[in-house]
């Protein structure tokens, strides 16, 4: 018997027994559906922080220095000493603080951060009006102020901010420029204000430098840019390479990148795995309405074997009859998987990935399935004795 012919019979044989097929074939569905819907939802998230981590900025080393005893920060003149380096092409020292921003008779409390002019370029931020800090305005100390797109709004509804004044601690800024809105990982810049870092020194009452955002020249010195901040640093805080305490932390991209990766890989798998649990339910019940199948259709077996046909013959048709059963399953839980893994994303306004790598995964593995547990109850058709097959009432 050739296969085509298998395969028409295996398809009789389901639409005669069409809620039983479906039954059966719904184990499969769910399975592959789950399978397809949780590992898209993973791999988007995984998608969507990597591309929140890289927007963060081109390169990026953020320092943040603890220090040792009294020495516990870095001179801004020292920070910027980092920017003679060959493998680095950008320094901004930050130093923050909480103050109240007034203009007329409105009020606001937010983070400012004192910095320099390599800030946007590092942080890869853009202005929707206006200019940043330049370098004149640090080395003069010219109380100009760069507001987050939020702050701007509260402070002055719809009149246009740049060129108008603000008072914080009793001193009074021009604002000079206003941010894109922007979103990421480390937070949004929607509530922050910028202003020289000379400047803030002197309005916060604090010196020295915690926490520097660097820009390695190209991806390929990130890591001599993080090895010679590492040993710069070492020797200024005198760090013992043996000691568990060190003065400061160097953070990059590719290490963010890795361990995100890793984590949200390793969820993808174990809800990608918790879903390959229902379809080897599934596979159960394609196993257990084929021995059923088998015992219906005793004599007809019986019947196939006393004219001719072969082991063989009644093998494939019960184990090709499990495989359409588990292949049609498949399909169907491909494109409803599809259509879920769409739907939650627009429910719960996150991203998606589907790949095809899952989508062949996931039917082949129904596939598997089908096979595996098709084959017990096939073997068991097969082995009937002809006449034993044709007694059966």
């Amino acid at each position: 018997m050739d296969i085509l012919q298998t395969v028409k019979i295996a398809f009789r044989g389901i639409l005669d027994n069409k809620l039983r097929s479906f039954l059966t074939m719904l184990g499969i569905i769910i399975g592959v559906t789950s399978v397809i819907a949780l590992v898209s939802i993973g791999q988007g998230a995984t998608a969507k922080v990597t591309e929140q981590i890289q927007s963060l900025g081109s390169n990026l080393l953020t320092v943040n220095i603890m220090g040792r005893g009294a020495n516990t920060t870095l001179r801004y003149d020292e920070a910027m000493e980092f920017a003679n380096s060959p493998n680095i092409s950008a320094v901004a020292p930050v130093i923050t603080g909480n103050i109240t921003v007034k203009h007329a008779n409105k009020n606001s409390s937010v983070q400012v951060q004192g910095t320099n002019g390599d800030f946007l370029t590092v942080r890869n931020y853009q202005l929707s009006k206006g200019r940043f800090i330049a370098p004149t305005d640090v080395n003069m100390r010219q109380k100009v102020v760069v507001l987050g797109s939020q702050i701007a709004e509260d402070l002055f509804g719809l009149v246009d901010p740049v060129g108008q004044e603000i008072k914080m601690g009793g001193q009074t800024f021009k604002v000079i420029g206003i941010l894109e809105s922007t979103s990421s990982m480390m937070g949004s810049n929607e509530e922050e204000i910028y202003i020289p870092i000379t400047v803030a020194e002197r309005l916060l009452q604090t010196r020295g430098v915690r926490v520097m955002y660097i820009q390695a020249s190209s991806q390929d010195t990130v890591t001599l840019a993080t090895n010679e901040i590492s040993s710069k640093l070492s020797r200024i805080f005198k760090d013992n390479p043996d000691s568990d305490f060190q003065s400061f932390r160097v953070f990059d991209q590719t290490q963010m990148l890795d361990t995100i990766n890793q984590a949200t890989g390793t969820l993808t798998m174990m809800l990608g795995g918790i879903a390959a649990i229902s379809l080897l339910v599934g596979g159960i019940g394609i196993m257990n309405i084929m021995l059923v199948s088998v015992t219906e259709r005793t004599r007809e077996i019986g019947i196939r074997k006393a004219l001719g046909a072969r082991k063989r013959d009644v093998m494939s048709q019960f184990l090709i009859e499990s495989l359409v059963i588990s292949g049609i399953g498949g399909v169907i839980g491909i494109v409803t998987g599809f259509l879920l893994s769409r739907g939650i994303a627009q429910l719960m306004n996150m991203g998606v990935k589907t790949t095809y790598s899952v989508v062949a995964v996931a039917f082949g593995f129904s596939m598997l399935v089908g096979v595996f547990f098709g084959i017990y109850p096939a073997n068991k058709a097969s082995n009937l004795k002809p006449i034993e097959a044709l007694r059966y009432e």
